[in-house]
């Protein structure tokens, strides 16, 4: 029985180099290397096979400059988005809530490791 193989390849649809039939660019990979996370790692969270993401690599190396260029005006545009008003004001409640249930949770903590001194 013959196995059959897959080349991964990198596209461009207009919304930077992504690896194809995914919607994964390589800023998205770029993002975990520089973490430094390691390439089946990134694979496993993106879901796809280890050549899928050594493709978007192997581009990354290949065209540094550039894909550097363009991953640093991402990030600068990312910096200076501003949101409508009424969006700014959703994503400022949702994060008031988020920081409401962290401070629950760390105060719940320190209840249930108190707790656990006294009983142990």
């Amino acid at each position: 029985m013959a196995s059959e193989t897959s080349v991964a390849v990198i596209i461009n649809r207009g919304r930077g180099p992504e690896i194809a039939g995914t919607r994964i660019t390589v800023f998205d990979v770029m993002d975990y290397l520089k973490a430094g996370w390691h390439r089946d790692r990134i694979a496993g969270l993106f879901r796809l096979s280890s050549s899928d993401i050594q493709a978007a690599i192997n581009y990354i190396q290949r065209h540094r400059e550039e894909v550097e260029a363009d991953y640093q005006h991402i990030l600068e545009r990312h910096r200076t988005y501003r949101y409508a008003p009424d969006v700014s004001a959703k994503i400022e409640r949702s994060r008031g809530t988020a920081r409401q249930r962290m401070e629950e949770i760390r105060q719940r903590s320190a209840r249930e490791a108190a707790d656990a001194k006294d009983h142990g």
